[in-house]
């Protein structure tokens, strides 16, 4: 049998008669790696900045577990869709080297089946994960992204202090360096407190001491009984002394400010450009961050099909190539884009060197190029 008619034989009886078998069998190797990419990759980003800071939460400032919990929970769907484009390019890469090593890309090609019908079902896989991307830093994650804030924002404020602490202290600090207010507490007992004492440093010139025998925390923050207000100036004297029945402090007011702007988290993208629009930014560079997140909706989920083309051609080995490369380029990969945007987004995009549209398309507009060379050149090359 010639070599034509072996191929016409296999067009045959696996290729063009057969589509859907390909198209799952592929399909197969993609989605379950692409699965566990998802797990993997959803944990690193959760865990490099917003789970430190929950657990920080939960040990300083008393924030109930079951809230943190939540807040977890209400915080994936936002990490999920930037997990997607990576679990992309994971999938493809080792998904496809998997195939290279076992021959099964060789046999496919000996049969007629060119690169470009083998990538077909990847790239309506990854255009399947833009739309659900989309969907859902469009319609679950401004959901989740509210509700997180508010129950931060309460959590905060309120700072429960563990039941059963006994000699608890807590420091509020400014800018990091400086002491904002110290408190002591002796005992807390089903939200009660024994024995508090709050030392404020907050207003210039002047220290002041609240005391108080008996207090409870509450969703405003803590409420002391019987309180006594000392103020001392800088030299020591005492300035004035003063008692009230009741009084409230209220916790993270500089951390409610915080989170009280506004972020691609909270508002879709329709939202976020009629708040950009309706604003009156002092700074341009404050302008063009919110830009770059209103951008950043539509240019992240087409990283998702960037990943892919770009990871074809990274997963086809040659035959003599006998292991699997896959995830060491899949790194390298996201490295790359990952430095890109460090540079070109903050450094040209913010600061209005570049538009800010340009600076949030470039990372994948470099690795799209270099992605079509690659491929172009293992799909059209005679080996």
């Amino acid at each position: 049998m010639e070599l034509k008619d072996f191929k016409n034989f296999c067009i045959k009886t696996i290729g063009l008669d057969e589509i859907t078998i390909l198209d799952r069998y592929v399909l197969r190797q993609v989605v379950e790696i692409f699965i566990l990419g998802l797990v993997i990759f959803s944990s690193i980003i959760f865990a490099s900045e917003a789970f430190i800071q929950l657990i920080k939460q939960v040990t300083d400032f008393g924030v109930p577990p079951k809230i943190a919990f939540m807040i977890i929970i209400l915080n994936l769907p936002a990490v999920i869709a930037k997990a997607i484009p990576m679990s992309m390019l994971l999938a493809t890469v080792m998904g496809l080297n998997k195939l290279c090593l076992s021959s099964e890309i060789t046999v496919m090609k000996a049969c007629g089946i060119g690169l470009d019908r083998i990538a077909r079902p990847i790239f309506i896989f990854a255009i399947l994960m833009v739309l659900l991307s989309f969907a859902i830093n469009e319609f679950v994650v401004p959901i989740t992204g509210s509700q997180s804030k508010t129950l931060a924002v309460w959590a905060v404020g309120q700072k429960n202090i563990p039941d059963g602490k006994k000699n608890y202290t807590l420091k509020e600090m400014r800018e990091g360096f400086y002491i904002k207010r110290f408190f002591y507490v002796e005992n807390c007992q089903k939200k009660y407190l024994d024995n508090i004492s709050v030392i404020d440093f907050t207003n210039k010139g002047k220290t002041q001491i609240v005391q108080a025998s008996k207090g409870e925390t509450t969703k405003d923050g803590w409420l002391f009984k019987n309180a006594s207000i000392y103020t001392i100036d800088d030299d020591g004297e005492l300035m004035n002394t003063s008692w009230v029945a009741k009084t409230n402090i209220d916790f993270g007011i500089e951390a409610k400010d915080e989170l009280s702007k506004v972020s691609e988290y909270e508002y879709n993208a329709k939202e976020l450009s009629k708040y950009i629009k309706t604003t009156q930014f002092k700074k341009k560079r404050d302008k063009n961050s919110y830009r770059i997140m209103l951008y950043e909706k539509f240019a992240m989920p087409i990283t998702t099909i960037v990943m892919a083309l770009i990871g074809i051609p990274l997963a086809i080995t040659p035959p003599r190539v006998r292991y699997n490369r896959g995830f060491l380029l899949s790194i390298g990969i996201i490295f790359l884009f990952y430095i890109i945007r460090i540079f070109v987004i903050p450094v040209l995009g913010e600061t209005g060197i570049i538009p800010p549209i340009i600076a949030v398309w470039i990372p994948n507009i470099v690795l799209a190029t270099i992605g079509y060379i690659l491929y172009d050149k293992k799909a059209y090359s005679v080996t």
